[in-house]
């Protein structure tokens, strides 16, 4: 895992990532230092690693079973450490985005939970402001990551997961 960064603000990380160890082990180190609620957006391609992340952070928050793509039912729940909840969007498939609206998601964007939304560009307008927005895409056989932290929140965690100290 090679990283550059903006070291002034700490806002913007950009990761590559050679494999699917090295994206697991990353999103495992996210997982290890979050402990509050996060909105997280996932983008990039088809076949871009969003999928992989959101299942390793997923699994390193706790949740010890199988962690499904939610690309038919658009969101699945995931019971992760602390008592928390981890909901997991892929909205690949939502033809308007006032379908979010009857999936209850109001009620996922809350104080204690995490939120790790695929797609995140079909429900513009009617999702809450992102902590980080993770962009993946394909980079001389890895993966290229750029993690934006966009509030107080994201940068603490940033500071937390990048510190070389």
């Amino acid at each position: 895992m090679t990283t550059s960064s903006n070291e002034a603000a700490f806002a913007s990380k950009t990761i590559f990532l050679a494999d699917e160890a090295e994206q697991l082990a990353l999103a495992g180190a996210v997982a290890k230092h979050l402990k509050t609620s996060f909105v997280m957006l996932l983008k990039g391609d088809l076949g871009a690693g969003k999928t992989t992340f959101a299942r390793g952070f997923i699994q390193a928050s706790g949740f010890d079973g199988v962690v499904k793509s939610p690309t038919y039912t658009l969101v699945e729940p995931y019971a992760i450490s602390n008592d928390r909840m981890c909901y997991h969007f892929d909205l690949y498939r939502l033809a308007d985005p006032e379908e979010l609206e009857f999936t209850g998601a109001r009620d996922y964007f809350n104080e204690s939970d995490v939120c790790l939304i695929e797609w995140p560009e079909k429900a513009e307008g009617f999702l809450p402001p992102a902590d980080w927005i993770c962009e993946f895409s394909y980079h001389d056989g890895g993966r290229d990551l750029t993690i934006l932290a966009l509030s107080d929140k994201g940068r603490e965690l940033m500071l937390q997961v990048f510190s070389y100290g």
